[in-house]
């Protein structure tokens, strides 16, 4: 089945475009030199809405080309490794 067609691919680009919003908001809001309250309000959404969408760009770009790990060519994640062998008892 794609990644595509699985609920967790939106969930996932979901909560990274939130996260990406969050981090990118509190950077513009912090490293301004003023203060808080001079931060232009419309150009800081305009920086925040773009990383948001660079972000979910990204999650599209990731999707993998084989297998259903996280990596394009289908490297899996550390839990999902069958081990090779068995310690003696």
């Amino acid at each position: 089945m794609s990644v595509l067609n699985q609920p967790a691919f939106y969930i996932a680009m979901a909560e990274r475009a939130v996260k990406t919003a969050g981090q990118t908001a509190v950077a513009v809001l912090t490293t301004d030199i003023t203060g808080l309250l001079e931060v232009d309000p419309v150009q800081a959404l305009s920086v925040v809405g773009l990383a948001t969408l660079v972000s979910v760009a990204t999650s599209f770009g990731s999707i993998p080309l084989a297998g259903d790990g996280p990596s394009a060519v289908g490297e899996t994640l550390e839990s999902d490794r069958v081990p090779t062998h068995r310690a003696d008892g």
